[in-house]
């Protein structure tokens, strides 16, 4: 098989070749048609053929007497998916997550009362929590009392009722939405309440009794 037969196989399968790359076909003619047909198999073009007495086939880009019209359906082509935006489209997810964590953190989250105050006789203590700079939204806050959660996730102020007296411990950490911990801190206070048998609250002695005043002499 020639070189012009090998690529009619190639371009329009055994059945075409047979009768467009016959011998009897002149080789002017058969190169025309192979010019013609690859310009328009690259596009939705109308061909026209027509069966010689034969046995060959003969085509053209115009009607011809005896002719048939034919569509070339253009070569199949294939484009790759565009990629997302992000460039992450096959990173997992919690890995894209882990991604967006930033390098924030809090210069400071002071507690009051601070470590070794101490308080005596107190009605109630105001433990609270202040953050440089302010509490970011969507950072949440664990405020604990002696290991107990107080408040809620943005809890910066709890007040202690009739605090007990002793030592209290309070802690504090603030925390990113991954749960990531941005700031820490803690503090040891104390409550001071005197006992009734204690010398600071001992009752004072009653005033001494007014003596009477002596009589004067010779009345």
């Amino acid at each position: 098989m020639g070189a012009a037969a090998r690529l009619c196989v190639v371009r329009f399968g055994w059945i075409q070749a047979e009768g467009l790359c016959s011998g009897s076909m002149k080789r002017p003619l058969l190169v025309c048609m192979l010019g013609s047909l690859c310009a328009v198999s690259t596009a939705f073009a109308t061909t026209y053929v027509r069966v010689e007495k034969d046995g060959t086939k003969t085509y053209s880009d115009r009607p011809m007497p005896g002719g048939q019209a034919i569509v070339i359906s253009p070569a199949q082509t294939y484009s790759a998916p565009t990629p997302s935006p992000s460039g992450q489209s096959g990173v997992p997810q919690e890995q894209q997550l882990l991604g967006q964590i930033d390098t924030f953190t809090y210069d400071s989250c002071e507690l009051a009362p601070k470590t070794d105050e101490t308080f005596t006789n107190p009605e109630r203590v105001v433990v609270g929590v202040t953050v440089s700079p302010n509490l970011r939204v969507g950072d949440t806050v664990d405020l604990r009392i002696d290991g107990t959660s107080v408040g809620g996730p943005t809890t910066i102020s709890h007040t202690m009722e009739s605090a007990y007296r002793g030592s209290h411990t309070a802690s504090v950490q603030v925390k990113d939405r991954f749960g990531k911990s941005l700031c820490s801190s803690s503090s040891t206070f104390h409550v001071f309440r005197p006992s009734l048998n204690s010398p600071a609250r001992q009752v004072p002695p009653p005033p001494p009794k007014p003596q009477p005043k002596p009589k004067p002499k010779g009345g």
